[in-house]
């Protein structure tokens, strides 16, 4: 059975905190270990500043039902990597394959990330999704595999599994490949508290009611059939290619089509999106050619004629 006792110096020379946990290179379990991909879970323990890691002693020693340890990294509140085993771990289960990995032992074919947070009402913390991406990064180029190896436990399990939580897994996909390629691309994060960024009617009212909110708050506005947008200023470095990414809080009471409108380089692109659901993390709306300059790029519209309260909260920019 192989094992990968090189984890802790890669993550270390990653810029990764690392704590070690024990005898890690001898916790294991029986069994072929042979990965060639790496997969993000989380926990469904609550985390936070004073209880980092609530889920560790779990992750090494297992539960009733299934015998540690169960990741090889658990990843804290505060984004620090526990590594807790060398060997192969119970953490995939079956995998009906997702990308480019097959269908079969996920045990064997993945390396897995625990990530401390409970994934129902709490979402990772930056903390932990920055080192989660620099650490994969980091594992992948060791494999000799590319971004395409970085699956969540939802697009591999076949027992129905949602975790990872609250992110959208082709833009981790995308964060982990910029990390490979040697650095961070370019990206810009407008909220609509920024100051000279963002620009909207006093038709739309200002709200912190959802917790699922980028930053301390949100626009929100009733949909109409005129033009009122909210929009959104970015300093666009050089003409190119740029994936929109669009954060808004979820409720039933919220619009099920709402439009983004993109100002690219052949004029506005038109995007729906159902604010009812998949709140509270980044969704992708695509990738658009923009024009350099700082200007007007991307809006939220008012004009649909589906109910609900249109949103505005905040919207990315990134090179690709």
């Amino acid at each position: 059975m192989a094992t990968i006792p090189w984890l802790v110096d890669v993550l270390r020379s990653a810029g990764v905190q690392v704590v070690v946990e024990g005898d890690w290179l001898n916790r294991m379990r029986p069994g072929s270990f042979d990965p060639i991909g790496v997969l993000w879970h989380h926990t469904a323990s609550t985390s936070s500043a004073t209880n980092p890691h609530p889920a560790l002693n779990i992750c090494i020693n297992g539960r009733p039902d299934l015998a540690g340890p169960l990741c090889q990294a658990l990843v804290d509140y505060h984004g620090v990597f526990h590594v807790i085993s060398a060997g192969r771990c119970n953490h995939a289960g079956v995998s009906r394959g997702s990308g480019p990995i097959p269908a079969g032992d996920g045990n064997t074919l993945m390396i897995g990330w625990e990530i401390d947070y409970n994934g129902v009402d709490q979402e990772m913390t930056a903390a932990q999704y920055n080192a989660s991406i620099a650490a994969t990064a980091a594992v992948l180029t060791r494999l000799g595999k590319d971004a395409s190896h970085a699956r969540g436990h939802r697009e591999t399990s076949t027992t129905g599994k949602i975790d990872p939580s609250f992110i959208d897994l082709n833009v981790m996909r995308a964060d982990v490949a910029a990390k490979m390629a040697g650095g961070t691309a370019w990206s810009s994060i407008v909220d609509n508290s920024t100051a000279g960024r963002f620009t909207a009617s006093a038709n739309w009212g200002v709200s912190s009611y959802s917790g699922q909110r980028y930053g301390a708050d949100y626009r929100y506005a009733d949909p109409v059939a005129a033009s009122d947008p909210a929009w959104y200023r970015f300093a666009v470095p050089a003409a190119g290619n740029y994936r929109v990414d669009a954060w808004w809080p979820a409720n039933s009471g919220y619009n099920s089509a709402a439009p983004y409108i993109v100002a690219t380089t052949t004029g506005n692109r038109t995007v729906t999106v159902d604010q009812r659901v998949t709140g509270g993390q980044w969704r992708t709306l695509g990738t658009f050619a923009l024009p350099t300059g700082d200007a007007n790029r991307v809006a939220v519209s008012r004009w649909t004629t589906a109910p609900g309260l249109v949103i505005a909260d905040a919207v990315r920019l990134t090179r690709v």
